[in-house]
């Protein structure tokens, strides 16, 4: 059998570390695979530098990139935010003064649909609509 003790001479790689915190604290598969693909994404950003050796200067110059090269919406910045908070607090106990010089994502210019009732009544069949239209009523 497999001797499944911890080596001293050659502790964990970081990623595993964090893998290992995260389902210790009992987070969702899907939430370790996102921060780890985020605290992966965020030392190759600097050139595999080890984040032990990085700070807040490098946090917000990241997450800084996303929103103005990579144009991640406010959602995704966050999260990556998340990821890396958790990495420095709960992986290397390293608690990071407030991430104060981040650029913030722009707002979505996506414009709500409105529908009319006669619209909601027909179910959104354009078709329907077009009729309605044609026999002179206010769709």
């Amino acid at each position: 059998m497999k001797n499944t003790r911890p080596d001293p001479s050659n502790p964990p790689k970081l990623l595993d570390q964090l893998r290992a915190r995260i389902r210790t604290m009992h987070y969702s598969i899907r939430t370790e695979e996102v921060y780890t693909d985020w605290v992966r994404r965020f030392i190759l950003f600097h050139r595999k530098r080890h984040p032990q050796n990085m700070g807040v200067a490098e946090v917000e110059a990241f997450l800084s990139y996303l929103a103005n090269e990579r144009h991640v919406s406010s959602s995704t910045q966050n999260q990556a935010k998340a990821a890396l908070l958790f990495l420095y607090k709960q992986v290397l106990n390293i608690d990071l003064p407030r991430l104060e010089n981040i650029t913030n994502p722009k707002p979505s210019q996506h414009l709500p649909v409105v529908l009319t009732p006669i619209g909601l009544a027909f179910g959104f069949d354009v078709r329907a609509v077009r009729s309605c239209e044609a026999a002179g009523l206010t769709c």
